[in-house]
C-alpha cells in the first residue's frame, strides 16, 4: 500500500502527543480504570463508484483519570477553565511538538472567543523521512470547549512535499475525535478521555490487492488499537501535569498582585 498505508499512523502519534517509538519505549506506571474496543471491520468487499477497493480502520480508547493533589482541587481553577485558555488549548495539541501552529479563522466566523465557540487550527507537524522522501503531515483540527466539556476534532489531514508525496493525499482519509468530560467535584473527581480514530486506506498493489480486505483490516485495526492503547493514557498523564503547572502559575500570579 505504499506511503499511504504507514503515514496515517504516524499522524495518529504525532495527533494524541506522541512520537511512536516515544510511545513504544514508554510505560505507564499507574494504571487507572479503562475501557476498549478495537473495532473490526464488518466490510467484505469495500468499494467506491470506481471500483477501487478502499480498507477501512477504526480503534476507540476510553480513558478514566483520578485528579490528585492539585489537579484534584485546583486551587479553585477547575480543569475545564483550563481547557478554555490559551494554554489548555496548547496542551491538548501539544504545540511544542509541532513545526508550526496557525489559529484558522472559518468562513462567517468572527469571533473565536466566546465559550463554546470551536477553534479551528492549522498544525503543521515535524518533517518526516520515509523511504527517501521528505514529508511534512498537515493536521486541521478544530477545538470546541465547553463549560462541562471538550471535543477535539480533525477536520482533514494531508501530506506536503514533492509531486510524489501530495498524490498520496487521494488515497487515505482519516477522522479523529477527542471528547474529554471531567468531574471536578465530589468524593473522587476524574478526567474521562474517549478517542475514536477511522483510516481509509485504498488497497491498489500487489500482494495486498489480490487478498481479503479482512486481511488488512484485521491487523490494521489491531495496530491502530494498540497505539491508542499505549497513547490516550500518557495524553491524560502529561494533560494534567500541563493543568498543574498552569494551576501554581496562576496561584503564584496571584500572590505576587496581591
Amino acid at each position: 500500500m505504499k506511503l499511504a498505508s504507514a503515514k496515517p499512523f504516524s499522524c495518529c502519534c504525532y495527533l494524541l502527543r506522541i512520537p511512536i517509538s516515544g510511545a513504544a519505549a514508554t510505560a505507564v506506571s499507574s494504571r487507572r480504570p479503562s475501557w476498549r474496543a478495537a473495532a473490526a471491520s464488518g466490510n467484505a468487499e469495500a468499494e467506491d463508484g470506481g471500483g477501487s477497493r478502499r480498507a477501512r480502520l477504526s480503534a476507540r480508547r476510553r480513558e478514566r483519570i483520578k485528579l490528585e493533589g492539585v489537579a484534584a482541587g485546583g486551587g479553585g481553577i477547575g480543569i475545564g477553565e483550563f481547557l478554555r485558555e490559551p494554554a489548555g488549548v496548547e496542551s491538548l495539541l501539544n504545540t511544542r511538538a509541532l513545526q508550526s501552529f496557525t489559529a484558522v479563522v472559518e468562513e462567517g466566523d468572527s469571533s473565536s472567543s466566546a465559550e463554546g465557540k470551536a477553534n479551528m487550527f492549522r498544525c503543521t507537524l515535524q518533517s518526516i523521512g520515509f523511504l527517501g522522501f521528505e514529508v511534512a503531515p498537515v493536521l486541521d483540527l478544530r477545538v470546541t470547549p465547553t463549560a462541562t466539556d471538550c471535543t477535539v476534532e480533525m477536520l482533514s489531514c494531508r501530506f506536503e512535499g514533492s509531486g510524489s508525496v501530495e498524490q498520496q493525499n487521494e488515497l487515505f482519509s482519516a477522522f479523529m475525535s477527542n471528547h474529554i468530560t471531567w468531574k471536578d467535584n465530589g468524593e473522587e473527581p476524574c478526567l474521562d478521555i474517549d478517542v475514536n480514530l477511522e483510516v481509509t486506506l485504498e488497497v491498489y498493489t500487489k500482494p495486498f490487492s489480490m487478498l481479503p480486505l479482512s486481511a488488512v483490516e484485521k491487523p490494521g485495526n489491531l495496530l491502530m488499537q494498540s497505539l491508542l492503547d499505549r497513547l490516550v493514557p500518557l495524553l491524560g498523564e502529561q494533560l494534567l501535569r500541563d493543568y498543574n503547572s498552569w494551576v501554581q502559575l496562576q496561584q503564584q500570579q496571584n500572590e505576587t498582585s496581591s
